[in-house]
């Protein structure tokens, strides 16, 4: 936040007064650092997401901003009343810019159900289009019609908006402002028809229980009786500006860095990995294996993503420690001399429903889960890998980190001792 202060994206001056709007799960260490660090008065303003850590101390933000305990991967209570406060906030004074600090987990925990729809109407859809493997952007295009804050609506009802954004966008395009939290401060391309077009796809694939109140809108927008979020072009929208501050390319450098400190060799795969995780899990090994088969000296390959998982069971775990069974599948083939070991993590310290980040992977992981009376392809066939995980030892707990860029993956490559 600091290097983003200070290389140039504000031009406050130190009379000029701000209201900040930090959603997401980095929005209290955003809204401390940027009051820490912008030189400008925060005259007011809310975060919404994780409470702060207990190291924090009581003066880690200024006594006037409000902290509301937003939910994710669904809204909840709490994250409707953060929705409606920031809108109040936005309107309130045209005198102040709005700052909206974002980052991943904004869309759930800033919300504001649309007229007519409800905060379990919109967590229903959610979970709905989630366990169908929905792509970010399809998902937020969605979130966005059911909603009265974003696709451009905060912004529309400042005076003027100035974003920070930590991206949790992968793709179709990286770091879309648009998809970002869903966007409430950047004009909108899609459309209720787009949004219907999604919703009845899952619907109509997987009988899945969209409330018939969602469907109504969706459809009574498509034929235009609802006002679209604000478009491109929008003079609303004139005053807003915003800038991308972290992301995923971020979260690889870093660890490209602590890599070649331990005297690895490094590479970096540039493009995000996606899709079902259990399968980008295998041809991100793979890929590693044939380049480590290249050299003698250590490798580490690293790449970054955020794959999706279609949930056909009712086991516990995440997308990260499906990509890692789906490295160990590939591993379990390697007939090298060298010492294999890869991850895959969260970079918010979370995967899905759980207490872990993600998951280790070796050569050896199918060899000692059969020791151990564990089935690898019945854990993936019933989405069953926290306790296959546990079971080994090879789950990885950070605890959360305060920040969300998506998920790095790496594969270490050693000559065996």
């Amino acid at each position: 936040m600091a290097d983003a202060l200070h290389g140039g994206l504000t031009d406050f001056t130190r009379t000029e007064s701000v209201t900040i709007v930090a959603a997401g799960k980095a929005g209290w260490p955003m809204a401390a650092a940027f009051a820490r660090h912008a030189l400008v008065r925060v005259r007011g303003g809310l975060v919404a997401g994780p409470p702060p850590p207990r190291e924090a101390g009581p003066h880690a933000l200024p006594p006037n901003v409000e902290r509301f305990d937003g939910g994710h991967p669904f809204p909840n209570e709490a994250s409707e009343r953060a929705g409606r406060r920031a809108l109040a906030l936005a309107a309130e004074d045209d005198r102040s810019t709005l700052v909206v600090l974002l980052s991943g987990g904004a869309s759930a925990m800033l919300a504001m159900p649309a007229d007519g729809i409800t905060l379990d109407d919109k967590a229903r859809t959610s979970r709905s289009l989630m366990q169908a493997g929905t792509s970010i952007d399809a998902l937020n295009c969605v979130r966005k019609h059911l909603s009265a804050i974003k696709g451009g609506q905060l912004a529309a009802s400042a005076a003027g908006s100035l974003t920070l954004a930590i991206s949790d966008v992968h793709g179709p395009v990286p770091d879309d402002p648009s998809v970002i939290g869903s966007g409430p401060t950047v004009a909108d391309p899609t459309t209720y028809g787009e949004a219907l077009a999604i919703l009845q796809a899952v619907y109509s694939d997987d009988g899945a229980d969209i409330p018939r109140a969602v469907l109504r809108r969706l459809e009574r927008g498509a034929r235009g009786e609802v006002p679209e979020t604000p478009k491109p072009g929008d003079v609303r929208l004139m005053r807003s500006r915003y800038h991308i501050i972290g992301n995923r390319v971020t979260a690889m450098d870093g660890a490209a860095a602590a890599a070649r400190a331990l005297g690895y060799q490094v590479h970096v795969l540039p493009e995000a990995t996606a899709g079902e995780a259990r399968l980008s899990g295998e041809r991100f090994a793979r890929s590693a294996m044939r380049m480590a088969k290249e050299g003698s000296a250590p490798l580490c390959v690293i790449a970054s993503g955020e794959p999706t998982v279609h949930v056909h069971g009712r086991g516990r775990g995440g997308r990260n420690q499906e990509f890692a069974l789906g490295m160990a599948k590939a591993l379990a083939a390697d007939r090298s001399e060298r010492r294999l070991v890869a991850a895959s993590a969260g970079t918010d310290g979370i995967d899905g429903p759980t207490d872990a980040a993600g998951a280790f992977s070796d050569s050896d992981t199918r060899a000692r889960a059969e020791t151990a009376g564990l089935d690898l392809d019945a854990a993936l066939a019933r989405n069953d890998t926290y306790p296959f995980f546990h079971a080994l030892g090879d789950l990885i707990h950070w605890g959360p980190t305060g920040t969300n860029v998506g998920d790095i993956h790496v594969l270490t490559s050693r000559p065996s001792p």
